[in-house]
């Protein structure tokens, strides 16, 4: 075993007891926080899409709107690592989620006025990602003190399963059908589901992963950044991560013009379309933890990468709505199923006192270019049509897949030896 990883073990020695075979009654909290949150989650995508189209039916705007909400991961990502390793992370959490809803209500109140302009919604992508980021950082570093090593992969699953549930089979069709009733309603019950969630989070233990100031803040976010400059097989999976991201964005940021336009779906179909993610993001939740240990886990990723090229590339050649589906469906499996085997190895390997920062480092890389694949897939998307942006992210994803196969399958023998 590698010195990280003892070192690693040490560190949770305190936090994470092995004997503990249930994830407890502070996962729960977190869980049902996460619950409440994905559902709110899933009525906003599926609204703010329609809300933009109402706006704007150019590509590029609706690109640039969906691109506003990821740019966080590029800008933010870093600094919001040093502020996790500084601060109470669950305390982190409920404050941010407050903000959310403030901005979400915002958007409620301009939406019921009619004052709603491309501008006006970019901005508030920006500032609701940009809260995510600082969210979904401080949820992941607390996780291994809440839970034993041991048990990181059920608690990840259950995390992702309901999450992509809640904000691909739930919370779209509801928002979808709230929007036709009203443009503002989805919105308002986003805001409700963000005050309910940070309630929850509110009650969990203070002093969660609380280090505290020790250096400069540029000094410890370039800590961080040589970790995994240094650690090989995160570098590796975060690079991969990254390119995943670009091209995920880079066809679904115009998918609702796709699904509106070329299959001619109505609102309310479009939210029921994105019930198929969920369906498939539940199943791979299910099946997840069985898959990475029967294959190992980097194998579990790797097969994930290779589905996605064939999955994208079914997506951009759909005939119609059910096939769409059902390739939406297949690609939430994969995706959870990646997400969990990733965020479980970092969990498991990072050291407790730098979690929140490296992780910022390999989310900064892994989400950072969705924005610039939101953008480029409008560019696409308007010079050469609404399926293109799907077959070309299938290509691009087999090119560096098939570059890196090598190194991931000698990181996968030397993983299993350790």
């Amino acid at each position: 075993m590698s010195e990280t990883k003892k070192e690693n073990q040490e560190d949770r020695t305190d936090t994470a007891k092995p004997e503990r075979r249930r994830l407890g009654g502070d996962f729960w909290r977190l869980w049902w926080a996460n619950a409440v949150n994905s559902v709110g989650d899933g009525v906003f995508l599926a609204a703010m899409p329609l809300l933009a189209v109402t706006v704007t039916k150019d590509p590029q705007q609706v690109s640039v709107i969906s691109a506003a909400g990821y740019l966080p991961w590029l800008l933010v990502s870093l600094p919001a690592g040093a502020i996790v390793d500084r601060h109470d992370r669950a305390t982190l959490m409920w404050r941010f989620q407050a903000f959310q809803a403030v901005v979400v209500i915002v958007v409620a109140l301009a939406a019921a006025a009619d004052k709603l302009s491309v501008p006006a919604l970019a901005l508030a992508g920006f500032l609701l990602g940009s809260a995510q980021v600082v969210i979904t950082n401080a949820a992941q570093s607390v996780l291994p003190q809440v839970v034993p090593a041991k048990l990181l992969q059920r608690a990840n699953s259950n995390q992702y399963m309901v999450q992509t549930v809640g904000a691909s089979s739930l919370g779209p069709p509801v928002g979808s059908l709230l929007f036709v009733v009203a443009a503002a309603l989805p919105f308002a019950v986003d805001a409700g589901s963000f005050v309910v969630s940070a309630i929850l989070l509110a009650t969990l233990p203070r002093s969660m992963g609380h280090i505290g100031r020790r250096a400069p803040m540029r000094t410890e976010m370039a800590e961080g950044l040589r970790w995994l400059k240094n650690h090989k097989l995160l570098r590796t999976l975060a690079v991969l991560l990254g390119v995943n991201s670009f091209c995920n964005r880079m066809g679904l940021a115009t998918l609702v013009l796709f699904a509106t336009q070329t299959l001619h779906l109505s609102d309310r179909a479009y939210g029921l379309l994105l019930v198929g993610e969920g369906v498939g993001s539940l199943l791979g939740g299910l099946t997840s933890v069985w898959i990475a240990r029967r294959m190992g886990s980097i194998h579990a990723f790797v097969l994930a990468l290779a589905a996605n090229v064939a999955i994208y590339l079914s997506i951009g050649l759909a005939p119609n709505a059910a096939s769409l589906a059902a390739m939406l469906a297949l690609c939430g499996f994969v995706i959870t199923l990646s997400t969990v085997v990733t965020t479980s190895l970092r969990q498991q390997i990072i050291p407790g006192q730098l979690l929140g920062r490296v992780n910022s480092v390999f989310r900064m890389l892994g989400w950072g270019l969705m924005p610039i694949g939101a953008l480029v897939g409008g560019v696409v998307a308007q010079e050469l049509g609404l399926r293109a942006p799907f077959l070309i992210a299938a290509a691009v994803r087999a090119l560096c897949l098939a570059a890196a196969l090598r190194s991931l399958l000698t990181e996968a023998r030397t993983v299993r030896e350790e």
